[in-house]
């Protein structure tokens, strides 16, 4: 079967009562704005060569795991949420998966479109997506949850645009990291709790790891808060991985002993 990405999409004007604006929603610059939709802006160029350096950070070393034991056989309509500068949506398509692509981010988007010359991508908040109902059968949000300002709308707009028995697959960081650190970069160093794991808090951190520095900003949240969203949205949870690296070299030894991401597959009912 064919089918165009333009059967997919919903005019803005048609989901919120604003002035029309089409399908040409991609690279037009328009959208919900919302303080984590501007830090994401503000970072961009700097995610961009962040990302695209191999083996540069953890997701070279854990997205095996993600495509192989999380993310089901290629249906008719893959979307990933959260699409940044476009690596996991290049990653499906080289799967197999037929991928329409959102993220809040224009100079993100900008950036994986220029390795990407489609129309898959889209500029949208994920709490106000800009397709049909029942349009997809797989949805994606690999280390976006955590961007996310409004969780429960954003998993309950996902339900939305997913098909009955559909599947949404979900890397986090693990809520764990949030509440400990290692007390030293020594790969037998203990790992500490610190912090109170199930305070929700708004969370804000630089690193730098070869001369590249991003700053990331976002959400701390237990566990239970993702999946009390997941299972009020009509999720059930039918998958749960807590992946090692692929690596033991470096800093990614000690990774093996303490859970870095947590892989979840939800099936909406």
């Amino acid at each position: 079967m064919t089918l165009e990405f333009g059967e997919l999409i919903v005019r803005f004007g048609e989901l919120t009562g604003h002035r029309h604006v089409g399908s040409e929603i991609k690279g037009s610059g328009c959208g919900l704005m919302t303080g984590n939709r501007e830090a994401w802006e503000a970072e961009a160029e700097n995610w961009v060569v962040f990302a695209r350096t191999e083996g540069h950070d953890a997701y070279w070393f854990y997205r095996d795991s993600f495509f192989e034991k999380i993310v089901p056989a290629p249906g008719r309509v893959t979307l990933e949420v959260g699409a940044g500068e476009g690596r996991v949506t290049r990653d499906l398509l080289a799967r197999g998966h037929r991928v329409v692509a959102v993220d809040g981010s224009f100079t993100l988007l900008r950036n994986a479109m220029e390795l990407d010359r489609s129309e898959r991508y889209l500029l949208s908040d994920a709490s106000l997506l800009p397709l049909y109902p029942g349009s997809v059968d797989i949805a994606i949000a690999y280390n976006s949850l955590m961007d996310f300002d409004d969780l429960p709308s954003a998993i309950r707009e996902i339900a939305r645009v997913l098909t009955d028995q559909g599947s949404f697959c979900i890397c986090i960081t693990h809520p764990i990291q949030y509440a400990g650190r290692f007390d030293n970069d020594d790969q037998d160093a203990l790992f500490r709790l610190r912090a109170d794991y199930f305070e929700t808090r708004p969370f804000d951190e630089t690193v730098t790891w070869d001369d590249i520095t991003m700053r990331f900003r976002g959400w701390v949240r237990p566990m239970q808060d993702y999946l009390s969203a997941l299972f009020d949205a009509g999720f059930v949870v039918d998958s749960i991985n807590e992946p090692t690296p692929t690596t033991r070299e470096g800093r990614y030894e000690r990774w093996h002993r303490v859970p870095m991401f947590l892989h979840v597959r939800a099936v909406k009912r």
